[in-house]
């Protein structure tokens, strides 16, 4: 395979992680301001994206592997460090570009997700603790006798029953 068939396919990843990245920051707002209702369509949105975002990364490593064993490197990782390794001339300036594109880019993604993540987590440590406070547990509710049964004194009535 060519490098310009890897590198239209590297441009097409590009631009479905830029839109990815755009998701990931629209459910940040909708996770802060609590909008659930519009939260579900975006993360059916959301799962196409990782879907196409996946197929088009298999291409991307066939298309490299193809061409590694053309060029008898069969035994590298179909990575773009390992064809910056080996391409030369413009072709390697185009990849370079690219490497230094998604790399920050990539890197916002995470960043974004992982606050998302921890939103989330407070989301839901929240409903938790609102649930634990308007449902107590049963323990508390049951009344019991917290005395031992062994430093108890005999239980005297008002009333004497042999009269």
């Amino acid at each position: 395979m060519s490098i310009p068939s890897i590198i239209a396919t590297l441009d097409k990843l590009y631009t479905l992680h830029e839109q990815f990245y755009r998701l990931s920051k629209e459910k940040t707002t909708l996770l802060q301001g609590d909008d659930t209702t519009a939260l579900q369509p975006l993360l059916v949105k959301e799962r196409k994206y990782i879907q196409a975002i996946t197929q088009i990364e298999q291409k991307r490593q066939q298309l490299v592997e193809e061409w590694l064993s053309s060029q008898e490197l069969s035994n590298e990782e179909p990575t773009l460090t390992t064809l910056l390794t080996y391409v030369k001339g413009e072709e390697n300036e185009l990849l370079q570009q690219f490497y230094d594109r998604f790399v920050p880019l990539i890197a916002e993604i995470k960043q974004q997700e992982q606050l998302n993540q921890e939103i989330t987590r407070q989301s839901l440590q929240y409903i938790e603790l609102s649930l634990n406070l308007l449902q107590p547990t049963m323990k508390n509710l049951n009344y019991s006798n917290q005395r031992n049964s062994a430093s108890e004194a005999p239980k005297t009535s008002v009333f004497d029953s042999k009269a």
